[in-house]
């Protein structure tokens, strides 16, 4: 990819939340979130279940909320709540392991959606300064 054609790419903003592949994976991982909780004792409903399913939400939520703000510095406000609510989430998941309410292999895939979406929303970050910087040397 040439140098013009990534500033570009990085300079123009998505018409939608709902374009951008971050926001899509962490619809997944709800979904996935939804499904595995269902499994749980109904006595976790208040815990574990609710904290879990909060968090979930919590990101693609986020992300939809910083991509409708007005600049990047907004947006990457919006991106560090996605990524504690992942943080919060994956700790969540290996507390689910050690009280034996699910196996690691169980959490395996919500564990690896976890670290993948981490990564997307460190290089969405990234793509947001390098926009800010472009702006401001215009």
């Amino acid at each position: 990819m040439s140098g013009e054609w990534r500033d570009m790419e990085i300079a123009t903003k998505p018409k939608s939340y709902k374009d951008l592949l971050v926001w899509q994976k962490g619809l997944r991982l709800v979904k996935m979130v939804y499904q595995l909780t269902a499994e749980f004792p109904t006595e976790e409903r208040f815990g574990l279940i609710s904290q879990m399913r909060r968090c979930a939400v919590s990101v693609p939520s986020n992300i939809a909320e910083g991509q409708s703000r007005r600049t990047a510095g907004e947006f990457v406000q919006f991106i560090s709540h996605a990524e504690s609510s992942l943080a919060e989430l994956e700790t969540q998941c290996l507390i689910s392991i050690d009280l034996g309410l699910i196996s690691s292999e169980t959490a395996e895939p919500i564990l690896c959606a976890i670290e993948e979406l981490q990564k997307m929303l460190n290089s969405l970050r990234q793509k947001l300064a390098t926009r800010r910087e472009i702006t401001r040397s215009a």
